[in-house]
């Protein structure tokens, strides 16, 4: 399986394993926590000589646990936004105590001598705002449009506040001199954080308590901030002491944020899900617009300046909502898209899928009446797709799946359309002038590209395809023509696979009659309409019977007696035929006992041989149900004969040859049924764990009279002989064939001259037949 790619934010957080936390660190965390709130509310609230040590303590405190957060608490490739944080925090603590070492540096009004201090404040905040972009980058979260623009909204709502409450008071108050364009950056930075911090917060994501105490960081940092600059600006009277209670809080939400387990899923990527906006989140966006609309239409005018940058700001806020709207209707359009497209299209090939086919012939359908168009169907199903997953796995089944797709696509014209409708089902959609030759045309090149090999990850692969053929002119039914084709690439199938068939109405009534047929048979068993008919199997040497095979026979109540050529194949199409064989396996070897009794324990030992469908050596199962039939009936293993055709061996050789082999370990005796008719390779019948072959009757028909097959049974019977495998001649209706045959040294026959198969009560004779002197 192919890794995921790696995203920027990744690039510098080289794979971890997984480290465990400190023991103890949630204990730690919320200890600390309880020890800050107390020593706020004793700041706060206390003496006043107890003021300046809670304040050195706080801030010590908050530099220890920032650097425990950095050493400890994050993971080596995650330390770089902790960093940061440590780091202003250090800058903010070298101002505050050049502020009160260096004369001038703390007063109020500001004079030139507070540019020391903010010369290490100033890139503290620079450092914060990195911080906080770097956590939303590793978190992915600048991912969440909705949250982005949200943000916006509330650093756009801060600066007006800002702008309104202190910046133009101050400027009234003592002018535009270079120190207060100093210190105007301060609010101006808040913004920034305020607009970072918000986007984390309203991002998706896990909000855990580290999130929080940070967001309560930032927000007391504004708030300290605003009442800083309202005091330094004369704008309003805020006592010092209640400033420095903010930023005592706020070094130790900081390190409370970091000593807390969670703050590893700051620098985490998490998994971005957009919801409905909450009530809250709704009134909140309204009061951020609304509440500086208000203010700007009931604010007296002012100056030009004031005018411009307070109709700009709400002008702004205006416009960030008009962007949401905007995204959100686009985010909605895209989803919208999104979600038709996995409707209509393949997950695995994105190929148009049956929802998109029948849209289409539909469509076509309305053009072809007015135009005297054809709409033409070639329903493309691969042959024994199953071996290719059941051999390589399904991982090369899909590869193979995605070849062919590009294969298709790669045939069709501009006009035309190829679908995936199902497993390795394809459809191909052709609209042409009627009466042209143009589908069976398309047909004999789709089989031509299927000749040439697919290359895929194991090789070159081959593989073939049944096609089926439906056209219609006018107003054609999608669902109608569909079927039809389907139907159409069933009889190419049944007519040998690799070729194509064109649908005709006569297929209709033959797939009528068969899912009639289908249904019948589902009720057959359960109601007792299926019987075991038994063939003599007799020894050529000595005349004597050997045993019988046993052969299942249905008599409907209306359909009369159907015949096996028509059933059996049924049967294993749906899969009854487990069900089935396995009731004849049983039904078998019951009689044989029954019969095995009756003959005494003196008479020649006998055998039933059972026909083995390949569903059935394809469920394992098949092994257990003969170990239970020997087991219940009491049999030998020599006298149960299983039979395989050559053809089903081979549709999945690995699959047969492992149950076969556990079915020899039980001690039965093995049969190649109708040899010569399949593969008929001495590589593989060298392989097959067989003890018995039984020659098709379509060899023996032509034998005893210098018929022209008589050298292919000779050939097989020496090869069989060399191989020490007996032979049973199936189809012996004269004497003459089997005088032959005996003379050649086929053990076993069968056939019409011994007679026909029969319930077992028309069998008495041959059950008590005396042995020929």
């Amino acid at each position: 399986m192919l890794a995921p790619p790696r995203t920027s934010g990744d690039l510098d957080a080289p794979p971890v394993a997984s480290t465990a936390l400190p023991r103890g660190s949630r204990t730690l965390a919320w200890s600390f926590i309880g020890a800050s709130a107390v020593a706020v509310g004793a700041a706060a609230a206390g003496p006043v000589w107890l003021q300046l040590p809670l304040m050195l303590l706080a801030v010590v405190s908050g530099l220890w646990a920032m650097a425990y957060a950095v050493r400890r608490m994050a993971l080596p490739g995650h330390r770089g936004p902790w960093r940061m944080l440590l780091t202003a925090a250090s800058l903010f603590f070298v101002g505050m105590i050049v502020r009160a070492v260096v004369p001038g540096a703390g007063a109020s009004p500001p004079t030139s001598m507070a540019l020391i201090p903010d010369a290490f404040v100033l890139p503290g905040y620079i450092l914060i705002g990195c911080s906080f972009a770097q956590m939303l980058r590793r978190r992915r979260a600048a991912d969440d449009d909705p949250a982005r623009v949200d943000a916006v909204l509330v650093g756009l709502a801060a600066a007006f506040i800002s702008w309104t409450y202190l910046i133009v008071p101050s400027i009234d108050l003592v002018g535009l001199s270079p120190l207060r364009v100093a210190n105007s950056f301060f609010p101006v930075l808040d913004v920034v954080l305020l607009v970072l911090t918000a986007q984390l917060a309203l991002s998706g994501g896990a909000r855990q308590p580290s999130l929080w105490l940070l967001i309560l960081a930032s927000a007391g940092m504004f708030v300290g901030d605003f009442l800083f600059m309202l005091r330094d600006g004369g704008v309003a009277h805020v006592p010092q002491h209640t400033i420095d209670v903010l930023f005592m809080a706020i070094f130790l939400l900081v390190g409370a944020a970091g000593l807390h387990p969670s703050m590893r899923t700051l620098t985490e990527p998490q998994q971005i899900i957009v919801k409905d906006l909450s009530k809250v989140r709704t009134t909140l966006i309204a009061l951020l617009v609304v509440v500086p609309t208000i203010i700007t239409a009931l604010r007296p005018a002012g100056s030009t300046m004031n005018s411009v940058v307070s109709a700009t700001l709400c002008s702004l806020l205006i416009l960030a909502v008009l962007a949401r709207v905007v995204r959100s209707n686009n985010s909605r359009a895209r989803a919208e898209r999104a979600t038709r497209r996995r409707a209509t299209h393949d997950a695995l090939t994105d190929l148009p899928n049956r929802e998109l086919l029948t849209e289409t012939i539909t469509h076509w359908a309305d053009r072809a009446a007015a135009g005297e168009q054809e709409i033409s169907l070639l329903f493309i199903d691969l042959d024994r797709f199953k071996m290719v997953n059941d051999h390589w796995g399904h991982q090369v089944g899909d590869e193979l799946l995605c070849a062919v797709a590009g294969r298709l696509s790669a045939q069709i014209r501009a006009e035309d359309l190829v679908c995936r409708i199902g497993g390795d089902e394809f459809v191909i959609a052709l609209a042409s002038p009627s009466h042209s030759a143009l589908a069976e045309s398309f047909a004999d090149r789709v089989l031509a590209e299927f000749a040439r090999p697919f290359e895929l990850s194991v090789g070159n692969v081959v593989i073939s395809a049944s096609i089926g053929v439906a056209k219609a002119q006018g107003s054609a039914r999608a669902l109608e023509l569909i079927r039809d084709a389907d139907t159409a690439m069933y009889k190419a199938k049944g007519s040998g696979r690799n070729a194509y068939a064109l649908f005709d109405t006569s297929l209709r009534d033959e797939v009528r009659d068969r899912m009639n047929l289908e249904q019948a048979l589902r009720r057959a068993l359960p109601r007792g309409e299926l019987s075991v008919h038994f063939q003599p199997i007799v020894d050529l040497a000595t005349d004597e019977l050997d045993g019988f095979e046993a052969l299942m026979r249905w008599n409907h109540p209306t359909l009369g007696a159907v015949s096996p050529v028509d059933f059996i194949p049924v049967a294993e199409e749906t899969g009854l035929i487990v069900e089935s064989g396995a009731w004849l396996l049983r039904e078998s070897a019951t009689q044989l006992a029954v019969w095995t009794a009756e003959r005494g324990p003196g008479a020649r030992r006998l055998h039933v041989s059972v026909n083995v469908s390949v569903r059935q050596l394809r469920d394992r199962t098949i092994v257990d149900i003969v170990r239970g039939v020997l087991t219940d009936t009491g049999l030998g293993p020599d006298q149960l004969w299983l039979e395989i055709t050559e053809s089903g061996v081979m549709e999945d050789i690995e699959t047969a040859l492992a149950t076969l082999t556990e079915l020899r370990g039980l001690g039965v005796t093995l049969c190649i049924d109708d040899f010569g008719t399949g593969y008929s390779s001495l590589s593989y019948l060298n392989r097959l764990p067989v003890g018995i072959v039984k020659i098709d009757r379509s060899f023996v028909n032509r034998v005893g009279q210098d018929g022209a097959d008589e050298p292919i049974v000779r050939a097989v019977l020496a090869m069989t002989r060399a191989m020490n495998l007996r032979v049973v001649a199936e189809g012996v209706e004269t004497e003459a064939q089997r005088d032959w045959l005996r003379d050649q040294g086929c053990d076993l026959a069968q056939g019409w001259l011994y007679g026909k198969a029969e319930l077992p009560e028309n069998l008495t004779t041959w059950i008590h037949r005396p042995v020929a002197a």
